[in-house]
């Protein structure tokens, strides 16, 4: 298991053990962590699980491909920093990762 600290946009902090292999939105989804919706299941599919990646963690995930960097074009109020959540897979590497919600999802 691995610590992921998910920040709703109003402050509200949950930390929260994701098992490796999963996905930060699978983790959300199993903790039912309000602002992460995951509406096409983690197909890539849709934007409903953007996520702003704290400081100092953007850089240590994989890079965007392509099918996700057009999905962030429907995403609400996308910052440098914004990600897929179903796109990043946890690993022990990624212990204590900080994602952040968004103000809304489309």
């Amino acid at each position: 298991m691995v610590k992921v600290k998910y920040v709703e946009n109003d402050g509200a902090e949950h930390l929260v053990d994701v098992p490796e292999g999963f996905s930060v939105m699978e983790g959300a989804k199993r903790y039912t962590i309000p602002g992460i919706d995951g509406d096409c299941g983690g197909a890539g599919a849709c934007a409903t699980c953007h996520v702003y990646v704290e400081s100092g963690w953007f850089d240590r995930l994989p890079p965007l491909e392509e099918l996700e960097q057009d999905m962030l074009d429907f995403a609400f109020d996308v910052k440098p920093t914004s990600r897929l959540s179903c796109q990043i897979k946890i690993t022990a590497d990624l212990e204590g990762l900080v994602v952040r919600t968004p103000p809304r999802q489309y």
